[in-house]
C-alpha cells in the first residue's frame, strides 16, 4: 500500500499551495474500483482524460462518483474549449477542469465564463444534479459554492501559449497552468526534444509566470526521477504516468523476468 501524503480539503486548496501534490493519469480503466485503488496507492488527485481516451460523458458521470466515494479530487480534461464540453463536465461534478492548448488570456477568460456561474461567469444554471450531489438549497448559496469549488488548469502546450503565458497566469479564475510537453515541443518545431534550448526557455518562462502570479504548475511525468527533478524546478502538481503505461510496463517486466527465470531455473 502506498503512503498517504498531506490531507487536502479539496482541489482548490491544493492549487493554493506550492507544496507537492502527486497524482495519476486515467485514460483507459474507468472501473468502479479505480478511485479506491488510486487513493490506497497514495494519490492526492487523479487526472481523467477525455481528449485522447475515447471516454464519453456518461463514463465521466460514473467515474466521478467513483472518485467521490474514494475522496479523491478529480481533474477532468475535456476535448476542447467549447462551452458544451466545459459546462457538461462541470454539471456532472468535475471539481477541476483542464483545457488543452490555451493560447491567450482572452481564451482563458472565455473558459472561466463557461465554468463559472453568475456573477463570475455565464454558465447555464442546473441545480440539484450531480455537481451539488443532488441536494436542495438556496440558489445564491449554490452558485457561490460552485464557483468557489471549481478549479481551472490551463494547458500551455503551444508557442502562442508560451508567448502569452504571463497574461494567462494573471487571468482571474485561472488556478494553475499545466505543461503539455509533447504538444509544446511539436508546436516549437522540435518534436520530443525536451533538452532543446527553445523548449527549456519555454519551460522557464512558464515557471516564471506561475511564480510571479502565485499559480500552481503541473505536468505529466513518465518516471519518479523526472517528477523529483521537475518539483525542484517549480512544478507542484506531479502526475505520475498513466494507467495504460503502468500496467504495460509492470506486466512486461514480469513477463521478461518469468521467461528468463524459467529458462535459467532462477527466481
Amino acid at each position: 500500500m502506498g503512503g498517504i501524503g498531506v490531507a487536502y480539503e479539496d482541489l482548490k486548496s491544493m492549487a493554493g499551495t506550492k507544496a507537492p501534490k502527486f497524482g495519476h493519469f486515467v485514460v483507459e480503466f474507468a472501473t468502479p474500483g479505480i478511485g479506491h485503488i488510486l487513493k490506497s496507492a497514495g494519490c492526492d488527485f487523479v487526472l481523467f482524460d477525455l481528449e485522447h481516451s475515447g471516454f464519453h460523458f456518461e463514463t465521466v458521470k460514473s467515474a466521478l462518483r467513483y472518485f467521490e466515494a474514494a475522496q479523491l479530487p478529480a481533474i477532468v480534461r475535456v476535448p476542447s474549449r467549447e462551452y458544451h464540453h466545459i459546462a457538461r463536465a462541470m454539471d456532472m461534478g468535475a471539481e477541476g477542469m483542464m483545457l488543452p492548448m490555451v493560447g491567450s488570456a482572452a481564451e482563458a477568460r472565455e473558459i472561466v465564463r463557461a465554468m463559472k456561474y453568475h456573477p463570475a461567469g455565464g454558465r447555464g444554471v442546473a441545480l440539484q444534479v450531480a455537481h451539488d450531489r443532488y441536494r436542495p438549497g438556496a440558489v445564491t448559496e449554490k452558485l457561490a459554492a460552485a464557483n468557489r469549488r471549481s478549479t481551472l488548469f490551463c494547458q500551455i502546450e503551444t508557442a502562442e501559449g508560451v508567448k502569452n503565458v504571463d497574461e494567462i497566469a494573471a487571468t482571474e479564475g485561472v488556478d494553475a497552468l499545466w505543461v503539455g510537453h509533447f504538444d509544446l515541443s511539436v508546436s516549437l518545431g522540435i518534436p520530443g526534444q525536451f533538452d532543446h534550448p527553445d523548449f527549456r526557455r519555454a519551460i522557464d518562462r512558464t515557471i516564471e509566470a506561475c511564480e510571479k502570479h502565485r499559480k500552481a504548475l503541473g505536468r505529466l511525468v513518465p518516471t519518479v526521477a523526472q517528477g523529483i527533478e521537475l518539483n525542484a524546478a517549480g512544478f507542484d502538481f506531479i502526475c505520475y504516468s498513466g494507467d495504460v503505461w503502468v500496467l504495460h510496463d509492470a506486466l512486461a517486466d514480469a513477463m521478461t523476468r518469468l521467461r528468463e527465470g524459467v529458462r535459467t531455473g532462477r527466481s
